[in-house]
C-alpha cells in the first residue's frame, strides 16, 4: 500500500519539505537563508520571519516535485524539536492548519532521531543498503553531540554526549577566530585540504566514559592565536590552511576515539554518523578508516541529508505514522530534545 507523507523542517534557519512514497524519497525542498551571512550566526527572529515567508512556496514546490496533489496525502510529519522556539512554531503551526484541512494524521518528530532515521530511506531502485538493528550513531552537529544505541526505530538511548559545547560549534568558533565567513565548518574541511594536520597541537579534554567536551578546546585554540597574534600580526593568514587542518584533526581524533571506545563496550559492530558535522571529509574518511580497522559495518548519510532537512522528518514521520503514534492538535514544540 502507498502511503504518501509531507514532512516540514523547522527547527534553525532552513525551511525544507519533502514527500516520500513509503520509505522512498519523491521530493526534498530547502529554502536556505541567506541573511545570517552578515551577523556570523543564526539571528531567531529573522529566522522565524523567514520561514514564514518561505514554507508555503516550499511545500507547494515539494508537491509540484513529487508529481502528487494534496488530496493524495496520508500523513503530515513535522519538526516539534529541538530548535529554535520561533522557528519550531511556524512549521508547527502550518502542519496543523494543512492536516486539519486535509482530515489526515499529524505526526511529531525528534529532530535528533531523525537525523538518525535519515539511513533508512530507501533509494527509488532499493538498492541503498540500510542498517539493521542494533546499531551505534554518532549524531554530530552544532548543537549536539551524541552516541546513542538504537535499538529500534524509536527505542534509542544515548550513552555519550557533551557536557558542554557540541562539536559543530568547535568548528564554527575557530572558523570565527581565523575571520573565516559564516557557517564556518564547511570553511575549515576546505581549507584543511591544503594544510598540515601536525603542525599546531591542541589538547584534548579528559572527560570519563564515553562523554565530550569542546569548551576547553575552543578556549585553548583562541589563547594559541591570540598568543601568536602578538608575535606576527599575519599568523592567521600565513598559517590559515594548516591551522584549520589542525583543529579539525584535533576534534575528529575526539569523535573517532569516543565512538571506538563505544563500539568495543556494547560490541556493537553496525557504526553510522548523522548531523550536519557528518559532512565533514575527515570525518568521513577517518570513520570509513576505523571501519576497516576494526571490522565494522560503516552507514555514512548522503550530503543531502547530513544538514537539516525535510526528508528525515518525512521517514521519521512514516514509521510514527504505521505505528499510530500521531500527534495531537494541542502538542507545542520544545527548544531542548526528549530523546
Amino acid at each position: 500500500m502507498k502511503h504518501y507523507i509531507l514532512g516540514i523542517e523547522s527547527s534553525c534557519d532552513d525551511t525544507s519539505a519533502a514527500v516520500l512514497e513509503n520509505n522512498n524519497i519523491l521530493a526534498n525542498v530547502i529554502a536556505n537563508q541567506d541573511i545570517h551571512k552578515k551577523y556570523g550566526g543564526v539571528v531567531p527572529e529573522l529566522a522565524s520571519r523567514a520561514h514564514q515567508q518561505n514554507i508555503i512556496p516550499v511545500v507547494d514546490t515539494a508537491l509540484k516535485t513529487a508529481e502528487i496533489t494534496k488530496d493524495q496525502l496520508t500523513a503530515i510529519a513535522f519538526t516539534r524539536g529541538p530548535g529554535l522556539l520561533g522557528s519550531l512554531l511556524v512549521g508547527t503551526s502550518f502542519a496543523k492548519s494543512f492536516a486539519l484541512g486535509l482530515k489526515i494524521p499529524l505526526v511529531d518528530v525528534d529532530h535528533l532521531q531523525a537525523h538518525i532515521l535519515a539511513h533508512f530511506i530507501q533509494n527509488e531502485d532499493g538498492s541503498r543498503d540500510l542498517p539493521s538493528f542494533p546499531f551505534l550513531c554518532l549524531t554530530i552537529s552544532g548543537g549536539h553531540t551524541q552516541i546513542v544505541v538504537i535499538r529500534n526505530y524509536f527505542d534509542m538511548e544515548i550513552i555519550g554526549s557533551t557536557i558542554d559545547d557540541a562539536a559543530g560549534e568547535a568548528f564554527d568558533k575557530a572558523a570565527k577566530i581565523m575571520g573565516l565567513p559564516y557557517p564556518g565548518g564547511p570553511e575549515i574541511d576546505k581549507l584543511a585540504k591544503q594544510g598540515n594536520p601536525n603542525r599546531f597541537k591542541f589538547p584534548k579534554p579528559k572527560i570519563q566514559e564515553l562523554d565530550f567536551s569542546f569548551s576547553g578546546l575552543k578556549t585553548s585554540f583562541l589563547y594559541f592565536v591570540r598568543d601568536e597574534l602578538k608575535k606576527n600580526e599575519n599568523f592567521i593568514e600565513e598559517n590559515k590552511a594548516d591551522l584549520a587542518a589542525s583543529i579539525q584533526q584535533t576534534i575528529v581524533n575526539i569523535l573517532i576515539e569516543k565512538l571506538e571506545k563505544a563500539a568495543k563496550q556494547t560490541g556493537i559492530t553496525e557504526v553510522a554518523i548523522a548531523g550536519g558535522v557528518s559532512a565533514n571529509s575527515e570525518m568521513r574518511t577517518r570513520l570509513t578508516e576505523s571501519g576497516k580497522k576494526l571490522n565494522w559495518k560503516v552507514f555514512i548519510p548522503e550530503f543531502q541529508f547530513t544538514t537539516d532537512n525535510a526528508a528525515m522528518i518525512a521517514i521519521a514521520g512514516y514509521y510514527k505514522y504505521l505505528d499510530g503514534k500521531y500527534a495531537s492538535q494541542s502538542d507545542v514544540p520544545y527548544a531542548r530534545s526528549k530523546m
